[in-house]
């Protein structure tokens, strides 16, 4: 689970990133389902979009390829969302500490 802050850290970095993954017609097939977790795991942040021609709202598919690759959604704006999910390998990204309660 992401706190705030470490949601707002990824957000920031999600702006730089380019869109990899495009939702259509098809909606979520298992094509896109196995691109999500690959690229999960080569870069830890990905960012799609849900094109004008899906049945799905860009928040069905954020929770969707969240359950199916155990990631974090990070932000569903417009029609494009971010997904998150830390190679334990590998990390490539330095999430911020969470705070500890006094």
């Amino acid at each position: 689970m992401l706190t705030s802050k470490q949601r707002s850290y990824l957000r920031g970095l999600a702006a730089k990133e380019d869109t990899i993954l495009h939702i259509g017609k098809g909606d979520l097939g298992e094509n896109i389902v196995i691109q999500a977790k690959e690229a999960l795991k080569a870069r830890e942040l990905v960012k799609g979009k849900v094109l004008e021609n899906s049945t799905l709202s860009p928040q069905e598919v954020c929770d969707m390829l969240c359950k199916e690759c155990k990631a974090d959604g990070v932000q569903v704006i417009g029609s494009k969302f971010v997904l998150y999910k830390k190679n334990e390998l590998k990390p490539i990204i330095e999430l911020p500490k969470k705070e500890k309660k006094k």
